[in-house]
């Protein structure tokens, strides 16, 4: 499937929601792209899971702001990737640094940097420990084992509506 029809198809299942969230966070190494920056070299040319960039300008296109959050220890490789995929000025914050926090730090700074509430904010990663520790800031937080793509969003989308539902319940309660 193409970029456009994965566009098109990431838009016609974002347009059947409700309730969206503000903030898109994605992890890199194997939620993003299927490597490891730090087993690369920056004058390789990198490449993305098949659906990545359709759900992107899909996410772009619907208003929704974008950021990463990864824990990689080269950060200058990873940037350098973004830079060639020509994707990184997509991104309102880029937290992008070796961290034994499981991710709670990276978050901390997207809020700072953003004053986007977690709980408005949907993640994507391909890692357990990092989307357990992070749901339980409020992040509404998907585990993807073979990268973003349709099926991980329409996920990613239905917990979201799901989580703020039940916000609203327990704020009428």
């Amino acid at each position: 499937m193409g970029d456009e029809k994965v566009k098109e198809e990431a838009m016609r299942i974002i347009g059947m929601c409700q309730v969206l969230p503000r903030l898109v966070v994605f992890d890199l190494d194997y939620t993003l792209w299927p490597f490891y920056c730090e087993c690369r070299s920056k004058r390789q040319m990198p490449s993305l899971y098949p659906h990545v960039k359709g759900i992107i300008a899909a996410l772009k296109e619907k208003g929704i702001d974008l950021a990463i959050a990864s824990r990689s220890p080269t950060a200058d490789i990873a940037n350098t990737f973004l830079d060639k995929l020509n994707i990184k000025s997509l991104f309102v914050a880029k937290e992008i640094f070796s961290s034994w926090t499981h991710k709670t730090d990276h978050f901390q700074r997207i809020h700072s940097r953003t004053g986007i509430p977690f709980n408005s904010m949907l993640f994507f990663d391909d890692e357990d420990r990092n989307i357990e520790s992070v749901s339980k800031m409020g992040v509404t937080s998907i585990y993807v084992d073979d990268g973003v793509n349709l099926g991980a969003l329409r996920q990613g989308l239905t917990e979201f509506a799901k989580n703020q539902n039940a916000v609203e319940k327990n704020k009428q309660k």
